[in-house]
């Protein structure tokens, strides 16, 4: 049977007034909170899967607090991981005040997803606890079609849990939510570098070139190379070198050896020795020049600051040539940057006097940093491309605090050496140390996990049960 036709039950004009009397309600019953859309920066296409996601948009808008009486949900719980938050809340939006406000200006793109209603993961910023909740479920059939008509939203939310999302809706009391959560690495910048200085030592008698003759195999440590002795009763007339080892098809071997004292005075060729480093087989000879001045070492006496990869060093007067030194750079453990430890002799050259030979060693690569670096802006490396965004930054100890470390799809990596420039800010330093453990996670235990996991029988190397 119809409905009887002289009575509406759902006009237009009704259904108006009941929207402009919940309208009107939540303005003098809600509070303010700001709606936060979710943009999805990286999805997976098999399973949908959100790989990235950012929130940089605010919206201003009344919502009715349902959950008057407290939070809902499970509360404060304790787990093996510490103190977890599980607080809900209940929220009521006007549906016409969203699509009309709100869904206007979130406009969908090639890298961004958003509907027009509230959805499911966008953020809200409760102002009163100061609390980001993550909605999980949009309930919009409550009230049940008054007057056959929809009027408003209700948003169930949690507590939102960081997850190395990028936020940046420019409000600094929303933004900083979060500005010590997530994982979180470290940049050792240097402000102020500096050239380091050497002093070249010249002689005859020196050893020319070392030849590896054999390589060797089974090394499980560094070797030994040990020298004969030199005739000659200066100081530090004893050759000296280092080898270094590599490992191809998991057989460690000598990859190379370099003269760090070429010596002095020696009228026949010395002996090679290598020892140690669990391996054998090994085997160098070498050859000497006796007939002519020689760059024999280098005299380390200003390390310098802030290399981040090993300078250039060249020898220049004294009316020799051929010399070719090498820099190895390491760690100032005092100060914390990078420093040229030493001058391996590459080639003493020929015919060099007794003086006027200088040593040159270039410069690092930046030798006065400049600008302070604001939170949250996007940092990045000039030679290796990886962004980050900024979390905090110590202009005292030169330590920068990152997040978010290959935003979008740069490169995840910083180089030493290379200069981080601020995009927003212009701030430019040179990298010292790039640290990617998350020293600020007080749960972060990977390294302990993974070395007692190390100690742990593999079935796959062994047989635990012995050979037969």
């Amino acid at each position: 049977m119809a409905l009887n036709p002289y009575f509406q039950q759902g006009s237009q004009g009704e259904q108006r007034l009941v929207q402009d009397l919940i309208n009107e309600h939540l303005r003098i019953y809600g509070i303010e909170v700001t709606y936060i859309p979710r943009k999805f920066v990286n999805q997976a296409t098999i399973i949908e899967e959100v790989t990235a996601s950012k929130f940089d948009d605010n919206f201003s808008v009344e919502m009715y607090v349902n959950s008057y009486d407290g939070y809902s949900g499970a509360g404060d719980v304790l787990t093996k991981f510490g103190m977890s938050l599980r607080d809900e809340v209940e929220l009521t939006v006007s549906k016409e005040r969203f699509e009309e406000f709100i869904a206007p200006f979130m406009v969908a793109s090639d890298d961004i997803d958003l509907a027009s209603r509230p959805r499911e993961g966008d953020l809200v910023f409760f102002p009163l606890g100061q609390r980001l909740f993550e909605i999980k479920f949009v309930e919009h059939e409550d009230p049940f079609y008054q007057l056959g008509k929809t009027y408003v939203y209700k948003l169930k939310c949690e507590l939102f849990e960081y997850e190395d999302e990028v936020i940046d809706t420019s409000l600094d009391i929303i933004d900083t939510q979060v500005q010590d959560e997530g994982y979180i690495a470290t940049l050792k910048l240097v402000g102020i570098g500096r050239t380091a200085q050497a002093s070249p030592v010249r002689a005859t008698g020196f050893i020319d070139e070392i030849f590896l003759n054999n390589d060797g195999s089974g090394f499980t440590g560094t070797p030994t190379v040990s020298i004969s002795t030199s005739p000659s009763s200066l100081n530090n007339s004893d050759a000296t070198a280092v080898a270094f080892t590599t490992t191809r098809a998991n057989v460690t071997s000598i990859e190379k050896i370099l003269i760090t004292n070429a010596g002095i005075g020696y009228t026949e060729t010395p002996t090679i020795t290598i020892t140690g480093g669990g391996g054998t087989g090994a085997a160098a000879t070498c050859s000497i020049n006796t007939t002519s001045g020689g760059i024999v070492r280098y005299v380390v006496t200003d390390g310098g600051i802030g290399f981040g990869t090993a300078p250039t060093v060249t020898v220049s007067g004294g009316g020799g040539s051929g010399a070719v030194g090498l820099a190895s750079i390491g760690i100032n453990n005092t100060q914390g940057f990078n420093e040229v430890k030493s001058i391996f002799v590459i080639n003493p050259g020929t015919n060099y006097s007794v003086s006027n030979s200088t040593v040159t060693i270039s410069d690092p690569e930046t030798l006065s940093g400049a600008g302070t670096y604001q939170f949250n802006e996007v940092v990045q490396g000039m030679r290796s491309g990886t962004q980050a965004r900024v979390k905090k930054w110590d202009s005292d100890t030169g330590i920068l605090s990152i997040s978010n470390v290959g935003i979008g799809t740069t490169t995840t990596g910083f180089f030493k050496g290379e200069d981080i420039k601020g995009l927003t800010s212009g701030a430019l330093f040179s990298v010292s140390i790039y640290d990617k453990d998350d020293s600020t996670d007080k749960y972060n235990e990977g390294d302990i996990f993974e070395t007692e996991a190390d100690a742990i029988l593999d079935f796959t190397e062994s047989n635990p049960f012995g050979t037969f």
